[in-house]
């Protein structure tokens, strides 16, 4: 027995927008962070130590960190929806049979079941 059986006739869905958002979200990734780094890396690199920029060094670090956490929160969002899209627009299986004990004759609504004793 096959494990999984394709549905016979069908034909898969044409590949959408969803492989270019798949395709795009490494380098979106990368420069996405980059881009929310720079602020707290170029505050370090200035080299100045004075309390008041170290005070704003530390705010925007706090910044920083929200936003990349945010990024990333959002681009995997992005990527399990087109993950999920990309999965549904597959091919389609045939689910295994589930015999009925009672398919030949099936029990009335009204009548009780075997072990029942209400009547």
């Amino acid at each position: 027995m096959a494990l999984f059986n394709k549905l016979p006739g069908y034909s898969r869905s044409p590949a959408g927008i969803e492989r270019k958002i798949l395709r795009a979200l490494p380098s979106t990734l990368t420069l996405g962070l980059g881009v929310l780094i720079l602020p707290s890396l170029f505050l370090r690199l200035t080299g100045r130590s004075t309390w008041d920029l170290s005070q704003t060094a530390s705010m925007v670090d706090i910044y920083t960190m929200g936003a990349v956490l945010m990024f990333v929160n959002v681009v995997g969002i992005v990527a399990t929806g087109a993950f999920i899209v990309m999965v549904m627009k597959g091919p389609a299986y045939v689910a295994d049979r589930y015999d009925m004990d009672d398919a030949d004759e099936p029990r009335s609504p009204r009548q009780p079941n075997d072990g029942d004793a209400s009547h």
